[in-house]
């Protein structure tokens, strides 16, 4: 997705060769017309799919799943990092490591929010080593759901994620495919442009 690669070279900075902060426009300040964007691509690539439910983790991945599932008419579910006091111990738990944040964290899902008959697409901001990702992927398993998809906004293609994703069978779609940050310098995945009608 040229947009998406564009804001990633004006806006984004490579903190370190594994490292990329786009807080200017992702996941911290929203710039919502590429959220937007980023929607209607992943609807794009996934419309033929029957999707019921798209799937989320608070909180980086919220705005581009909101604009996908407002694209393919589905409701948007985030599992949550920190327990609400208003939900009760009927849910589905995994466990997430965060390559950034260095941490384990546990993520919930309602019980009541995922039915058996779904079919799912998982959305994320980022894939790198495919905990965040995977760990979504398991919560739906526990709900008998069917992960149809993974849509990706921005792919570290060269940390091992995208291939934990399809050794388990998972289709993956990424907007943008980081080949290497080394230098500084952003180098992205060479891919075929794809061409939409509108």
């Amino acid at each position: 997705m040229e947009k998406l690669k564009k804001a990633i070279l004006q806006k984004g900075k490579v903190v370190s060769k594994d490292v990329l902060k786009v807080d200017s426009f992702l996941n911290h300040t929203i710039d919502p017309l590429l959220m937007k964007q980023i929607g209607e691509e992943f609807y794009f690539r996934f419309k033929g799919e029957h999707v019921t439910k798209i799937i989320t983790i608070e909180s980086s991945g919220i705005a581009p799943a909101v604009m996908t599932g407002l694209f393919l008419n589905a409701p948007v579910v985030f599992a949550r990092k920190k327990k609400s006091l208003t939900m009760t111990d009927d849910v589905y738990k995994e466990t997430v490591f965060s390559y950034t944040k260095q941490e384990y964290t546990d993520i919930t899902i309602s019980k009541k929010q995922i039915s058996e008959g779904d079919r799912v697409l998982i959305i994320d901001d980022f894939l790198a080593n495919g905990e965040a990702a995977l760990a979504l992927a398991k919560l739906m398993k526990q709900s008998n759901a069917t992960v149809i998809g993974i849509g990706i906004v921005i792919e570290k293609s060269f940390q091992p994620g995208r291939n934990k994703l399809i050794d388990k069978g998972y289709r993956v779609d990424s907007l943008a495919r980081i080949a290497s940050m080394e230098d500084g310098k952003v180098t992205f995945v060479e891919e075929k442009a794809e061409i939409h009608p509108k």
